[in-house]
Parts: C-alpha cells; sequence; structure tokens
C-alpha cells in the first residue's frame, strides 16, 4: 500500500518537529548553560571587587585576589609588572589618587575551565595629589584563573584611552 503525503500533511510534520526541536533546546540550553553563567557571575564580581577597593585605597585586594604568579601590563607601566612590584606601585599610587566613582562596562566573558578572559571598558574620576579632578575613559582584558576554588588574576592588559 503506498501513503500519499499532501503538501498540507508535510507541514503539519515539519511544525511539529521544529516545535520538538525549539522545546528542547529551549528547555535544555538554560541547564547546559547554568554553571557557565555562574562562573561568569563570579568572575565579574572580582573583577568588581578589584575596582571597589582601589577605589577606597584598600590595597588588600594585591594579597587576595592576585595569583603567586600574576603578571599584568598597564598601559602606563614600562613594562610587566609581577605582584610584589604591584603592590609597591599600589602603595605609592594610593598617596597620589583619591578614587572617587567607577563604572565598568563588561563586554565579554569567556571561561574555559579553570580559566576565564574578560574584556571590559571602564570609566572612573578622582583627585590627584594637587586636589585637581580627573576623569579617565580606558580597557582591559583580564585573565583569571580558579586557584582553591576561588577566581584570581594571573594576568591583565589596559589601561586609560589617553595615554
Amino acid at each position: 500500500m503506498l501513503v500519499e503525503w499532501t503538501k498540507g500533511d508535510a507541514m503539519k510534520t515539519s511544525t511539529a518537529v521544529i516545535i520538538l526541536l525549539g522545546s528542547i533546546l529551549l528547555f535544555q540550553t538554560p541547564a547546559l548553560r547554568a554553571q557557565e553563567g555562574a562562573d561568569d557571575v563570579e568572575v565579574w564580581s572580582v573583577i568588581e571587587r578589584q575596582w571597589e577597593l582601589t577605589e577606597k585605597g584598600d590595597d588588600s585586594w594585591v594579597t587576595d585576589l592576585l595569583s603567586s604568579n600574576f603578571i599584568g601590563w598597564n598601559k602606563s607601566s614600562p613594562a610587566p609588572r609581577s605582584k610584589g612590584s604591584v603592590r609597591m606601585w599600589q602603595k605609592f599610587e594610593a598617596k597620589q589618587w583619591d578614587g572617587k566613582v567607577h563604572e565598568l562596562y563588561p563586554l565579554s566573558i569567556v571561561v574555559h575551565g579553570d580559566t576565564a578572559i574578560a574584556h571590559y571598558l571602564y570609566s572612573n574620576a578622582g583627585e590627584n595629589s594637587d586636589g585637581k579632578t580627573i576623569t579617565l575613559h580606558g580597557r582591559f582584558t583580564d585573565v583569571l584563573v580558579k586557584e582553591d576554588g576561588e577566581w584570581r588574576f594571573i594576568a591583565w592588559h589596559g589601561g586609560a584611552d589617553d595615554e
């Protein structure tokens, strides 16, 4: 016996298959991406925390948030800086700068296992040691690694756009 398909039957079957596949994707994707989303949020909270502590002049973030083998290169630095170098310069710069406000604009975060890369823009304002208000805008790429269950910076590069 030969079964003939009409155009209407094919259309109904195609629609059913599309709805079925769409439903599977709709309900499975959030579950599959839940951990990835949680990692993104954790990574971003570490970046925010570093900026907030820096703005307050609290250099505890150097000890708490930088990996022991950290190397980062700000555009204003002549060369990449180790964790010890960042600690030294942070103490000096905290006396030269009174942070008032900052805003971060995340562009993308990629998490691959225990490594994360975050690209973002920033604006921040503060007063220098002469009492002059300065506003800067720039960009950073931060690389973080998960050590002992905590995200820590292992590298970064960026700085103010007008430097």
